[in-house]
């Protein structure tokens, strides 16, 4: 059923279709192809939410998270929808998400905190809390196959990897040495000024600004946290006593992350030969 859908959705046949019939069309297909995209992201967070604190038949509700997850990704390893190869990199985004949490969650930083048991929990964090960073790779992976994205002028793989790496670096040294992130945030939108995605929603190419298409799923995440942080999978210091909205300032944070994880998406080999480098 699933692979009829997917076929559905791909389906890039040319449609006799006018400017406002186009449009409206195009625009649904635009949001179903997204929405298909968010498979783990979607079935993950719908665990999250059904999930009681308390968990159910005397197991945590960490560890069942851990466990749905796990369930859903090999899943989709078995049904065709992520190659062995996005499950390696899918992993990678977990270990690196895991020891992102692990350093936060310390107790010397404190930025946040996961209150509730678990048999999961290694340094204070659930593993489960892992796939949370993993599910913005898989949603990638996902999106590059169903839109066919292609990209032209991206920078220069090693240019890519240097502000992935101080991106990622900045969130541990900034307890230390000052946050850098806008610097950082300048420093990618010179590298990417040039960069456009190009992405099928129905049957012709569209295209845009690939540091627009960063800011956008870093704004989505954002939105999510806010779920996840209301449910309370995890609390910052300021929500142990009510509940408040995750300041905005997380947003760029998110953003900066998508960046990283594109750079890793974009070094898998079948996804290389869609990627146009900058030779100027």
């Amino acid at each position: 059923m699933l692979a009829a859908f997917d076929n559905l959705l791909m389906d890039d046949r040319p449609r006799d279709l006018k400017s406002l019939r186009r449009g409206l069309v195009e625009f649904l297909y635009f949001g179903f192809k997204n929405a298909r995209s968010c498979l783990f992201v979607f079935t993950f967070m719908a665990t999250v939410l059904v999930m009681p604190r308390a968990g159910l038949f005397g197991i945590p509700r960490y560890d069942l998270l851990l466990i749905v997850a796990l369930g859903i990704q090999f899943w989709m390893v078995y049904a065709k929808l992520e190659t062995w190869d996005e499950l390696k990199a899918v992993c990678l985004f977990h270990m690196v998400g895991f020891a992102l949490e692990a350093f936060k969650v310390s107790g010397s930083i404190q930025s946040w905190s996961y209150p509730d048991f678990a048999y999961t929990k290694i340094f204070g964090v659930p593993l489960f809390a892992g796939f949370m960073y993993a599910s913005v790779g898989s949603y990638i992976v996902q999106a590059w196959r169903m839109f066919d994205l292609r990209i032209r002028h991206h920078p220069p793989y090693w240019m890519a990897a240097t502000i992935a790496i101080l991106i990622y670096a900045n969130f541990f040294t900034h307890h230390y040495i000052g946050d850098y992130r806008w610097y950082l945030a300048a420093c990618a939108l010179g590298l990417y000024s040039r960069t456009t995605v190009i992405y099928r929603p129905l049957d012709r190419d569209r295209q845009m600004p690939l540091m627009l298409g960063f800011i956008l799923i870093g704004f989505f995440i954002w939105l999510a946290e806010n779920i996840s942080t209301f449910w309370g999978i995890w609390r910052y210091p300021n929500q142990l006593g009510a509940w408040s909205a995750v300041h905005i300032s997380k947003w760029s944070s998110w953003s900066l992350l998508v960046i990283m994880t594109f750079t890793i998406v974009a070094s898998l080999k079948h996804i290389k030969s869609k990627i146009h480098i900058a030779q100027d």
